[in-house]
């Protein structure tokens, strides 16, 4: 029903060869079927190698993570940033491309931890900039086979979208290379009723990252997750599954992540743990 990813940061960060040479081994041996690959800077892995190491591991490339680091934003900013933002975008479609992922995903509309309040008209205007600031970067992306998963975050890491209501009316007048990636930690966060927002989504599904309620493993948390997969199915999702966390062993990501304490008893553990129970569900759903 669905191939089940995994997510480096769970063990570190930045992403580079190296560690991807040290962990993509690991992940085939578990039994995963692909890897998202986060772009934090442009050149910390390099397309031809990490292709060569997909394929030897017989993985594939689920999707290249965009990462919206302070100085990448689309809207309420000044043009240069916006410039310096699609460029950076457009690179991670390149890479894309490279390694045979077929979408891009992330927050790529602002920075994460960027908040601010706005008005209903300051917020239309916003999500105005938005679209006008996306078309060109849904052309780029669709004229090379790939879609764009903009991903809602949770209040405390965003003001500008943190629902699939708001995101499907910030991208409504886009072509349908411009898209939505669902996250269940935040869902679970910000959404009344998860498997309600996965059916709205529908259509405009373009990737999923699933995480514990904690940033745990799911099955380690209170998520209903027969039903949130069987949304999943009826909504027509058919992509990859891909588990997210992070490690408190590194002090820049921890410090982004929040993450202040063990969410297992080790990285492995918590990926091993993750990818059985979503294994046993989706059996489940099948049987």
């Amino acid at each position: 029903m669905f191939a089940i990813g995994v997510n480096p940061w769970i063990w570190t960060s930045p992403i580079t060869d190296q560690a991807l040479a040290s962990l993509l081994p690991k992940f085939a041996k578990w039994g995963f079927d692909a890897v998202e690959l986060p772009v934090e800077n442009l050149g910390d892995w390099s397309p031809g190698a990490v292709g060569d190491l997909l394929a030897a591991h017989g993985l594939s490339a689920a999707a290249v993570i965009a990462v919206t680091s302070p100085g990448r934003e689309l809207v309420a900013t000044d043009d240069e940033t916006v410039k310096r933002t699609q460029d950076y975008v457009r690179a991670c479609v390149d890479l894309a491309v490279e390694v045979g992922a077929p979408s891009v995903c992330g927050p790529l509309y602002a920075s994460v931890g960027r908040t601010w309040r706005m008005s209903p008209a300051e917020r239309a205007d916003v999500y105005g900039q938005l679209r006008a600031n996306l078309q060109p970067l849904a052309d780029y992306a669709g004229e090379r086979g790939v879609r764009l998963g903009l991903e809602a975050l949770n209040r405390y890491e965003t003001s500008v979208l943190n629902t699939v209501a708001q995101t499907l009316e910030a991208i409504d007048s886009l072509p349908a290379t411009i898209g939505i990636m669902l996250d269940s930690y935040h869902m679970n966060i910000e959404e009344a009723d998860p498997c309600a927002a996965i059916a709205q989504a529908g259509p405009r599904l373009v990737h999923v990252q699933v995480s514990g309620s904690h940033r745990g493993s799911p099955g380690a948390d209170h998520i209903d997750w027969a039903s949130w997969l069987s949304a999943l199915s009826r909504a027509g999702y058919a992509g990859p599954l891909c588990l997210e966390s992070f490690t408190g062993d590194n002090e820049a990501i921890a410090v982004a992540a929040a993450i202040w304490r063990p969410l297992a008893p080790t990285q492995d553990a918590l990926a091993r743990d993750g990818l059985t129970h979503l294994r046993t569900i989706i059996a489940g759903l099948r049987a």
